[in-house]
């Protein structure tokens, strides 16, 4: 079972002040000032204490998951859950051997939701995820810090590895959790929304959760709406690696920069 850390929970400030959108572009040497605008506004949120995975999920987690439950195998799993992508990485049903501590990647977000069912866990809400990232530093602008990206703290585009590394090969930030930066995207548990943060609940939000509540009678594949993606991947820029910093991805959408970490309340 993968190792989790507690999290006392609590609140804290999420997203980027409006006034931050002037100075952000050029510090990051970007034209589109827009790529910021679903950061902001800033807005204070109060998340439960909960677990989460120290490490993403890794190839041999999750071929434990698959073995368990076979139809989650790439020979066997529905075309409806993925993008015609799914583990195209592994041999087969077999991940390479020597991958065997990387992030899974090339998962749907439906496989990542089954992956946690199947754990006793879920994906974190991106409220939890920047809560985590942050390390309980306000003013974080990476998981370590505030100093710039280099090939010393994440795995990302300028570190020039073209690929997935061992998680926990970089240092762990403040809350003794790795590879929030870089390496792979992460998926949360929320419906992407490019406007939440103007109508968030300041308690535990969850963009679109009521049609979660689907998945025990109509099936994953019935929840169509992109999914929110956090902390940039092997192939990211600077821009990406932000604890603010959000996107989105379908839910089909297997590719070989996404993965994902799992979450659980506290009883």
């Amino acid at each position: 079972m993968a190792v989790m850390v507690r999290l006392a929970g609590g609140r804290f400030e999420m997203g980027t002040a409006e006034a931050d959108l002037a100075r952000l572009p050029q510090m990051y040497g970007v034209r589109r000032r827009e790529l910021f605008a679903p950061e902001v506004p800033r807005h204070p949120v109060r998340v439960d204490p909960f677990l989460l995975d120290v490490y993403p999920v890794t190839n041999a987690e999750f071929k434990r998951f698959v073995d368990a439950a076979p139809e989650w195998a790439p020979s066997r799993v529905p075309a409806h859950y993925h993008n015609g992508a799914y583990l195209r990485h592994w041999n087969g049903d077999e991940h390479p051997p020597a991958f065997a501590d990387h992030p899974v990647a090339n998962v749907s977000w439906y496989a990542a939701m089954a992956y946690a069912r199947w754990a006793g866990k879920r994906l974190p809400t991106e409220a939890e995820w920047e809560f985590a990232a942050r390390g309980g530093r306000a003013d974080a602008e990476f998981p370590w810090g505030s100093a710039p990206p280099d090939a010393s703290r994440a795995n990302y585009g300028a570190s020039g590895l073209g690929t997935t590394t061992p998680v926990g090969s970089y240092p762990s930030n403040p809350y003794g959790l790795y590879d929030l930066a870089g390496n792979v995207w992460e998926y949360c548990l929320d419906e992407w929304q490019a406007d939440f943060y103007a109508r968030s609940p300041q308690e535990n939000p969850l963009a679109g959760g009521e049609p979660l509540d689907r998945f025990v009678t109509d099936g994953f594949f019935r929840i169509t709406a992109r999914r929110v993606i956090r902390g940039g991947s092997w192939g990211g820029t600077p821009l990406n690696l932000r604890v603010a910093y959000r996107d989105s991805h379908p839910p089909s959408g297997a590719g070989n920069h996404v993965g994902f970490r799992c979450a659980r309340p506290v009883p």
